[in-house]
């Protein structure tokens, strides 16, 4: 069998140094942070709470200007400025088996990329919710109205209306904040579950289309059938220090939303190979770590970068646009090739000058879309990270059956 050998030095360096600085570790994610070296730099500062503060702490969603209870990691985990595997080895180093809770966390991250791609009509039936709610909006002004209080913060109800305003201005909210939202916004105030997911996908700068998706879809009691998260005012007021206590203003009983009964899981498609001749890398956001990605058999002569496909805020671009530049900085340096920008799928051909296009596997979303409708019938070939080929057969029901092969 070959031997694959990275281009790189190992993926975590035990002698990083480890920062307290709680105001640092608190401070907005700005977009010059989404670079390979910032995420790096932000996992030394974070692997001190990854064990047992996360465990304990990580459901408390901090007030403004406190320390933060979670690795804040996910910024850089979803355009895979970092892999999953780097930092659950930097997080196993640095806590042992006290990391157990965060690395559960870090899982649910493939698994919900794992179950989307094997139910591909998920992210479908979304898309076209979401048209047919946009359109609801423009004939319903009471709708129209609740709507958009609820994204402008003027619900009058404290939580969401702060939750909203943080969102917006700072692209983060904590995990268990995000499942209160999405909760209130369905069941207390009524709003199609589509929208609101589609309000989270312009303003996180960690939005993945897996995890919003099917987050929203669970919370909403149709991911685990007529199961909802119900958002409770006694749950509130604990987690977030008693900063705000919706008592008596959040429907805690509701009906939960129904659907027809999912399609049975699709099979995963057979990993693609990496081509025998003068290769054409393309990158897009879904995976920007080419480094730990290309073997050295691999002879790069051409390097395409795309440009985000993401319909998001100003926030969100302005990351994405900071992260695909140190990616393609990152590939020059890596294989000694000038990198270009393509402003979208269309000016693949034309780049490639012929040459096989290799790619980093693109789940289910709106890059994998963009490749379909675009590259047809080019010698395209979908790279798989062993991570994901490993672990995604797990994840076709529930994420119980992925810990399990995990534990």
């Amino acid at each position: 069998m070959l031997e694959v050998r990275q281009r790189t030095a190992p993926l975590w360096n035990r002698q990083c140094i480890v920062c307290h600085d709680a105001a640092t570790m608190n401070a907005s994610l700005k977009p010059a942070d989404l670079t390979r070296a910032a995420g790096l730099a932000h996992l030394a500062r974070a692997l001190p709470r990854l064990g047992q503060e996360y465990a304990t702490r990580g459901h408390h969603a901090p007030d403004p200007g406190t320390p933060p209870t979670t690795g804040l990691l996910s910024p850089w985990l979803r355009l895979r400025l970092l892999t999953e595997q780097e930092v659950i080895s930097a997080a196993t180093a640095a806590q042992g088996a006290g990391a157990e809770k965060f690395i559960h966390a870090v899982f649910w991250r493939t698994y919900f990329k794992g179950h989307l791609e094997q139910h591909p009509e998920l992210w479908h039936e979304y898309r076209v919710g979401l048209s047919d709610a946009q359109e609801r909006l423009g004939g319903n002004r009471g709708l129209a109205r609740l709507y958009g209080q609820a994204i402008g913060g003027t619900t009058g109800l404290d939580c969401l209306d702060a939750w909203s305003d943080e969102l917006v201005r700072t692209g983060w909210l904590h995990h268990h904040v995000r499942m209160w939202f999405a909760s209130i916004w369905i069941f207390s105030l009524g709003l199609p579950w589509q929208l609101g997911a589609d309000f989270f996908a312009q303003h996180l700068l960690d939005h993945d289309p897996a995890c919003n998706t099917l987050s929203w879809r669970w919370v909403a009691g149709l991911h685990t059938r007529g199961k909802p998260y119900i958002a409770r005012a006694e749950n509130i007021q604990r987690y977030t220090n008693g900063r705000f206590n919706p008592a008596h203003m959040l429907d805690e009983a509701p009906t939960t939303l129904a659907e027809p009964d999912p399609m049975p899981a699709c099979p995963l498609p057979p990993p693609d190979g990496w081509p025998a001749t003068a290769t054409a890398l393309l990158l897009h956001e879904d995976d920007l770590a080419p480094e730990s990605l290309v073997p050295d058999y691999v002879r790069i002569v051409r390097i395409g970068v795309l440009a985000s496909q993401s319909e998001a805020s100003s926030l969100v671009r302005a990351s994405r646009a900071v992260a695909l530049a140190d990616a393609s900085a990152r590939a020059e340096a890596a294989f000694g090739v000038t990198a270009t920008l393509l402003a979208d799928v269309a000016a693949v051909e034309a780049w490639s000058e012929g040459a096989p296009i290799a790619t980093p596997y693109a789940p289910v979303g709106p890059v994998a879309d963009a490749l379909a409708d675009a590259l047809a019938g080019l010698d395209l070939h979908r790279i798989q990270r062993p991570w994901d080929q490993h672990h995604w057969p797990h994840c076709a029901r529930g994420f119980f059956q992925l810990r399990a092969k995990v534990a």
